[in-house]
């Protein structure tokens, strides 16, 4: 049973939103401002899976409590879920550059919003999971100087990026960030799902159903990317290869408000914000290299 905190300041949405996730499996707590929300965070600081919280609220307001959030390093996994009738562009910006990966704009429906909590609590689960691999296998790794692994699965994808990020100090933006790069080099690359498809599996809850039997189909045999690993004096280097037909990578390099609404598309971004030095495609989207600078690895 996943563990939501959800925090409004006005009782009728705080009653909506439980009727939504009722039945779905959710133990939910309620905060009817942000300083409450804080509070409860700060005593129990493992206790909560997600966080489903209003902008704009009395004592402390939505933005303060994702700042305190993103500056405290035990809610680094905590996935934040940004409600609000805020939707300029800039408004959305700022929420998204501040940590919100996911937004839902007021009103919105049940589907929506399990929509979204189901791919937060995803990525919660997925980021736990990449570190407990990637520090079983940091030893090893730190004596590689040049290395090319190949991978076609996004269980595979995780674990080569969970483990090379251990090589970084910021391990978890790192891992991250080579999660995202990885699972799309699987996903949208070699399987040629797109991003609208994306949308709609992740709607329907299909999405790991779909991988696997695209996976498992005859054409995808063959079919693998990979990542070559190196060093020089000041960076580790990443470039990861794939089969697909590329895409327009221009429209995914910045945190666009127009999508901060959907239940993806924001981790290329995310990426290159927060994990990498820098990060540039190459070729027709299906090449992308990264460097992480080496005063900053082990």
């Amino acid at each position: 049973m996943s563990c939501l905190l959800i925090v409004d300041d006005e009782p009728l949405n705080l009653e909506i939103i439980a009727d939504f996730l009722d039945g779905q499996g959710h133990e939910l707590t309620m905060a009817q401002d942000g300083l409450q929300a804080w509070t409860l965070l700060e005593t129990a600081p493992d206790r909560f899976d997600a966080v489903i919280l209003d902008r704009l609220m009395p004592q402390m307001d939505g933005m303060e409590v994702l700042r305190r959030l993103q500056a405290d390093a035990r809610f680094e996994a905590l996935p934040v879920i940004m409600q609000t009738a805020a939707s300029e562009a800039a408004q959305v910006a700022e929420g998204l550059a501040a940590g919100a990966w996911y937004y839902l704009a007021k009103p919105y429906d049940g589907t929506a919003l399990n929509s979204i909590v189901r791919a937060a609590l995803e990525n919660r689960r997925h980021r736990q999971e990449l570190t407990r691999l990637g520090q079983e296998m940091r030893e090893l790794l730190t004596l590689a100087q040049e290395v090319q692994f190949r991978f076609r699965s996004p269980q595979e994808a995780r674990l080569l990026a969970a483990a090379l990020a251990q090589l970084c100090p910021n391990a978890g933006s790192v891992a991250m960030g080579l999660s995202e790069l990885l699972l799309n080099a699987v996903e949208h690359g070699n399987l040629g799902i797109s991003y609208q498809d994306k949308s709609s599996l992740l709607e329907s809850d299909t999405w790991e159903a779909e991988v696997a039997r695209r996976l498992a189909s005859p054409e995808q045999a063959d079919r693998w990317a990979t990542l070559e690993f190196g060093r020089d004096a000041d960076h580790l280097h990443f470039t990861i290869r794939d089969q697909g037909e590329g895409f327009d990578w221009r429209n995914y390099l910045e945190l666009d408000p127009a999508r901060a609404f959907d239940s993806h598309g924001r981790g290329i971004a995310m990426a290159r914000m927060l994990a990498f030095a820098s990060l540039e495609y190459l070729e027709r989207g299906n090449v992308v290299r990264t460097r992480v600078a080496i005063g900053e690895a082990v």
